[in-house]
């Protein structure tokens, strides 16, 4: 049995009011759960950006020419690049890293998928569970 493993962290944060683009591009990461406190320097974002032009181009980047392009370590990439793989937000195609699919719309289309199948499975599980335990359904 192959069991496949996501992590996606929604977090409800007023969208800003100004249309500016690296705003909305960081609104849009950290309602994802992409920032975390220890990351002082936006490494994480950072490494998205570079991720996002790379697929704009339709070509994976390595986890070395984002280190290279960014001054970072191989390790804090790797790191970050794990992140973003477990949030199903991109995937190791080749030698290289890409966003899961084409654009952003498609990726939370994606996203919302993902939690859906999650939610239909815990439902049955709950209903199973309701059953087993004798609850009624009100």
């Amino acid at each position: 049995m192959h069991t496949e493993f996501r992590r996606v962290t929604i977090v409800k944060i007023r969208k800003p009011a100004q249309k500016i683009v690296n705003q909305d591009l960081q609104w849009f990461c950290s309602t994802l759960g992409l920032f975390s406190l220890r990351d002082k320097n936006s490494s994480c974002f950072r490494i998205f950006v570079e991720l996002l032009k790379s697929a704009k181009q339709s070509r994976p980047i390595s986890s070395d020419e984002i280190g290279y392009k960014l001054g970072l370590t191989r390790g804090t990439v790797v790191h970050h690049l794990n992140r973003l793989i477990d949030s199903g937000m991109i995937i190791n195609e080749g030698n290289g890293y890409t966003l899961r699919v084409n654009n952003l719309e498609e990726l939370v289309d994606e996203i919302k998928k993902d939690t859906d199948r999650v939610f239909d499975n815990l439902k049955s599980v709950a209903q199973d569970l309701d059953n087993d335990l004798g609850f009624e359904k009100r």
